[in-house]
């Protein structure tokens, strides 16, 4: 898969069967439809943030339409998560969702923040060496 910020191939990053494509380059990370769900649910967070893509709507911003990976429409830019929320991209044929880099790792802070250590330690852990998310020790 081709990464809608830089244009390059992508890697694919898989744990406890969900796969995703992350850019090396600007680590942004793509989510196919589900698989965010997936994620928050093997993370035991999934009644955390709700995540469904038809519930998102578009937020107004100044910053650039990136095109789907997949469709290659221009994706619409939604709000989740809790204040300060995340910014992300989320494909208009409900393809996936976009986390530009830094994103995950706002979301998963926050996650962390609400579950008040009920998160899955080892899943949290992964994660924050894939995304190379900030050490907080």
């Amino acid at each position: 898969m081709i990464c809608p910020v830089c244009n390059i191939d992508m890697i694919v990053v898989e744990h406890q069967k969900i796969e995703l494509d992350y850019c090396t380059k600007c680590h942004g990370v793509w989510f196919d439809s589900g698989e965010l769900e997936l994620l928050l649910k093997t993370m035991k967070a999934e009644k955390d943030i709700q995540v469904h893509l038809l519930a998102l709507s578009e937020t107004q911003t100044t910053e650039e339409k990136r095109k789907c990976p997949i469709c290659r429409r221009k994706m619409r830019k939604v709000l989740i998560g809790e204040e300060p929320k995340v910014l992300i991209d989320a494909c208009p044929q409900q393809e996936g969702l976009w986390f530009d880099g830094g994103e995950v790792e706002q979301l998963i802070e926050q996650l962390e923040k609400r579950s008040a250590g009920k998160l899955d330690s080892h899943i949290v852990s992964y994660f924050s060496n894939v995304f190379q998310m900030k050490d907080k020790s």
